[in-house]
């Protein structure tokens, strides 16, 4: 079985693992609000999809 030499340094290491970094996930505005969500998403802020109101949501007075 073969065994490396050397060990690998820590620079080598991360150079090899660039591409192995996360992504951010894509993000929209809210067309009424203005708030960001996922897309394809209902709006937690108001409630609305696609020009309609499809979440009831109340505000918390405190």
């Amino acid at each position: 079985m073969a065994v490396p030499f050397r060990r690998t340094s820590k620079t080598k290491k991360k150079m090899r693992r660039t591409h192995l970094k996360k992504t951010v996930g894509a993000l929209t505005t809210c067309p009424k609000c203005g708030a960001t969500l996922r897309p394809h998403r209902a709006c937690t802020k108001c409630g609305n999809y696609n020009g309609k109101e499809v979440i009831k949501v109340t505000e918390n007075e405190e």
